[in-house]
């Protein structure tokens, strides 16, 4: 009897005592213009990530941020240094321009503070490369995010792949976008650096076409295209006078293409991709919907189709999942779509593409 109550009692703690890494992430906010950021500040509380301080320069922003979400303004900081030394976040999530990203990273990692930016990684190479060499100076994960990362269907189309129900692949196809920024009524001050092409790196190309490299990547697992051709165009001056709106970029491997159709122009916004082996295709429709066909005779196919659940936690988000890899209970796989590895990649690309479309030529990698 005696025994049997002593694993009762072991058996009560594990319900009243917490472990320490069963802690919540204590995460800093740095900035407020990208439209992504209302997932966080309206994210339900689950009792995995903690918002400890919110930095943006921009009082007027703030002060409208905080009525929309109830949120004290004590947490509310001018600069991110400022957040910093008072709020000692854990982790940092940056929510403005893509130029910023290199900034949020040189405040953070010195103090030991990760970081996960929204796609793409950053501007340029020359960025991408400064945030790296700080990454391994200061030993702190940097890590993007991308909306289609959560897609089942994507999930669902890799496993297939690499179950090998197609073969080997020969083509990927990937498009993204919607009719574009000013259409669909994004906020004015994300429209401010989003059609910038310096805050930004240009329009639809960087945008959207940081999808499709991330994705190739992730589906090549991480072999690097041979080389990059790419055309941009400008189908709205009227809305966005400065950059691009429409761009198509390929990509060439040993024995495979990529076409990245990364677009302002779309009628009906989509996400969606496919991929070609030689014994079928995959597709990904939208986020949960997929198909497999099989190949049978010239243009015949038996086709199966799929309709994927939401993934289990915490790979259905990416708050849980910085929270996860940061308190070392999942590891990231070998060019992971948040990866910095995949990631450093789709800024080459997009560097060579902008090149392409700027002299009309191939440019090799």
């Amino acid at each position: 009897m005696q025994k049997l109550i002593m694993v009762l009692c072991a058996i009560l703690l594990l319900f009243f005592v917490s472990p320490t890494n069963a802690q919540p992430l204590r995460l800093g906010i740095a900035g407020l213009t990208h439209g992504h950021v209302h997932g966080i500040l309206g994210r339900e509380i689950k009792g995995d990530v903690e918002i400890v301080g919110i930095a943006e320069g921009n009082q007027v922003l703030a002060s409208k941020m905080a009525e929309d979400y109830h949120l004290p303004a004590s947490i509310f900081y001018s600069s991110v240094d400022e957040m910093i030394a008072a709020t000692h976040p854990e982790a940092v999530a940056a929510f403005g321009s893509i130029y910023e990203h290199l900034a949020v990273v040189e405040a953070c990692a010195p103090a030991g503070i990760h970081v996960m930016v929204e796609k793409p990684l950053a501007v340029n190479m020359e960025h991408a490369l400064k945030m790296k060499a700080l990454t391994e100076k200061f030993n702190i994960h940097l890590l993007t995010n991308y909306e289609t990362t959560w897609y089942p269907s994507n999930q669902h189309v890799y496993a297939l792949l690499k179950s090998d129900s197609i073969g080997d692949v020969r083509k990927i196809i990937v498009r993204d976008g919607h009719k574009g920024p000013k259409k669909i009524g994004v906020s004015p001050e994300f429209l401010d650096w989003l059609t910038d092409p310096v805050l930004n790196g240009g329009g639809a190309i960087v945008d959207f076409g940081c999808y499709g490299a991330n994705l190739t990547t992730w589906l090549m697992e991480g072999k690097r295209p041979h080389s990059v051709t790419a055309i941009t165009q400008q189908l709205q001056p009227e809305n966005n006078p400065e950059v691009d709106d429409e761009s198509i970029i390929i990509l060439a491997y040993e024995n495979a293409n990529a076409i990245i159709q990364g677009s302002w122009n779309w009628p009906i916004g989509r996400k969606d991709m496919e991929v070609y082996g030689v014994k079928g295709a995959l597709y990904a429709d939208n986020k949960t919907d997929s198909r497999l066909r099989i190949s049978e005779g010239y243009d015949g196919f038996r086709q199966k189709e799929y309709s994927s659940k939401e993934r289990e936690a915490p790979f259905n988000d990416p708050f849980a999942f910085f929270e996860a890899v940061l308190h070392n209970k999942i590891s990231l796989a070998p060019y992971d779509l948040s990866s910095l590895e995949n990631n450093l990649l789709v800024v080459e690309i997009l560097d060579a593409a902008r090149e392409s479309a700027k002299t009309g030529r191939k440019v090799y990698l």
